[in-house]
């Protein structure tokens, strides 16, 4: 699944129990974990993976594949998120 949609926490929901580690910043999965739910059913709690669909660079931190505090250009993204949003939403009217 892609980074930050709350993998390892449904895990942790699922298991009643801190089975992974969480954050809310993306990488903090670093390795794929299996994880016994009962003795039917295991889970494989992985990194994020954001595949490249060709898109712009700036697209990356929209699908949070990068963290924000990592970025070099943090205006790229922002002027990508403000061209799909109508102007009345940015403006307030």
């Amino acid at each position: 699944g892609y980074p930050n949609v709350g993998k390892s926490s449904l895990i942790n929901s699922l298991k009643r129990s801190r089975a992974c580690v969480v954050g809310a910043m993306p990488g903090v999965t670093r390795c794929l974990q299996a994880v016994q739910l009962d003795r039917h059913i295991q889970l494989l709690d992985c990194p994020g993976v954001v595949l490249d669909s060709g898109d712009p660079p700036a697209a990356a931190p929209l699908r949070g594949a990068l963290a924000p505090q990592r970025l070099r250009d943090p205006l790229s993204p922002a002027c990508a998120i403000l061209r799909r949003c109508p102007l009345q939403q940015v403006r307030g009217d």
